[in-house]
């Protein structure tokens, strides 16, 4: 690894085997895996993932910040009032500073545990605000994976619709052979 670089062409270069694999390797898959995440996930999408973070106990709550999780409860206006969002702002303070002296809280590895831990020490009724955030947050990735599904299906559904004078050539025994070949089924079409 320590000798010098050969490119496709067989030119040496001044940098290191080593280098160019950690280096521009690394660096190019890198960019490859920010840009399929950018393009898999929205920006509110990627905000949302930003602010539930926020609410990890790991590392001492090294991840806590009251301004994120305050933005997060602006997502949920159905949730949260703009009263209780004022109320949850000094809360998130208090449960900081509560959380963080109280050795119990010290080496939880995710918001599950903290969830259990919460209601195991009663600090689900002291932080209501703050427990209805992070039942919230629970329940978000199931919801967004049911949208998601059935905005595929619908997707799909409207495809056929959208193009039916392309289909209206399709014959349905046609379709139901190549289906059937594509894979075992339970029963015959």
């Amino acid at each position: 690894m320590s000798e010098c670089y050969v490119t496709p062409r067989n030119r040496r270069t001044k940098i290191t085997n080593q280098h160019h694999f950690e280096v521009d390797i690394f660096n190019t898959v890198l960019d490859m895996q920010i840009q399929e995440f950018g393009n898999r996930f929205s920006e509110v999408s990627t905000n949302l993932l930003e602010y539930i973070s926020a609410l990890s106990p790991c590392n001492s709550f090294s991840m806590f910040d009251k301004s994120k999780l305050v933005k997060l409860s602006k997502l949920y206006k159905m949730d949260f009032t703009a009263l209780e969002r004022v109320y949850l702002d000094g809360q998130l303070e208090t449960y900081y500073h509560s959380l963080i002296d109280d050795e119990r809280f010290a080496n939880l590895k995710g918001i599950a545990d903290l969830s259990r831990l919460m209601v195991e020490t009663g600090k689900d009724r002291s932080f209501p605000l703050v427990y209805r955030l992070l039942k919230l947050t629970f329940v978000l990735p199931v919801a967004t994976a049911t949208v998601e599904k059935c905005g595929d299906f619908m997707n799909d559904a409207l495809i056929c619709s959208v193009e039916k004078e392309a289909l209206v050539d399709v014959k349905i025994e046609q379709m139901m052979e190549r289906f059937q070949k594509m894979g075992k089924r339970r029963g015959q079409l």
